[in-house]
């Protein structure tokens, strides 16, 4: 697995113009590539009266998927700038999508290559990416006495608790960094006197300034 990527923070739509065509660029987070597809569809009805309706898109941590679309611009020319581009900001999980609405002048294939790859990059710049990590999801499990002391001292240090669960005993759900596992495992015996539970379990990806 990748120790992290890139993606978008939301979807949104930034416009650019080139020698009077007009250039939007939709982005949009796509946790599969059928999400991908569907907002392609979608911005295609939208725009149904516009020259081109190219796309790009990167699915997978590891860029499994990836496709482009030059949607009747010369090859190469727009869908594969446009996925350079995201691959060359490590972008993933996101789709592309950039709406052509023709000037009336000829941009040729180098122009039409810094257009389509442009229009992504100024709308990565303007939407805005995070950077999610790759964490090891673990269990604590504690007695209810300090449960509350445990749970404190983790949002203190930055570890936010993804899930909690009373019963007999009080069940934390928290991610680590895989390097911080054996450093996290003493710190909790310490604070504990060697009563709480520490059970590591599978791999999850969250951002990575709180691991969510």
């Amino acid at each position: 697995m990748q120790d992290e990527y890139r993606t978008v923070a939301r979807a949104g739509v930034h416009e650019t113009e080139v020698n009077r065509s007009r250039f939007l660029c939709a982005l949009a987070p796509a946790a599969t590539e059928q999400e991908a597809q569907d907002f392609v569809a979608a911005v295609r009805r939208e725009h149904a009266a516009a020259t081109h309706n190219c796309y790009a898109y990167v699915i997978g941590a590891d860029a499994a998927v990836q496709k482009a679309s030059d949607d009747g611009e010369p090859g190469g020319t727009a869908g594969v700038p446009m996925l350079q581009m995201l691959l060359r900001r490590d972008m993933r999980y996101v789709v592309a999508v950039v709406t052509r609405y023709y000037g009336g002048v000829k941009l040729g294939a180098g122009g039409l290559i810094r257009a389509y790859g442009g229009a992504v990059g100024e709308a990565l710049d303007t939407v805005g990416t995070l950077t999610r990590r790759r964490y090891r999801l673990a269990t604590v499990t504690v007695d209810h006495q300090r449960a509350g002391k445990v749970q404190n001292d983790l949002r203190a240090t930055g570890r936010e608790v993804r899930g909690v669960r009373y019963g007999e005993a009080v069940t934390l759900e928290v991610a680590l960094p895989d390097t911080e596992v054996d450093a996290f495992r003493a710190w909790l015996a310490d604070l504990t006197a060697g009563t709480a539970a520490f059970e590591p379990g599978g791999e999850a990806y969250g951002d990575a300034d709180t691991g969510r």
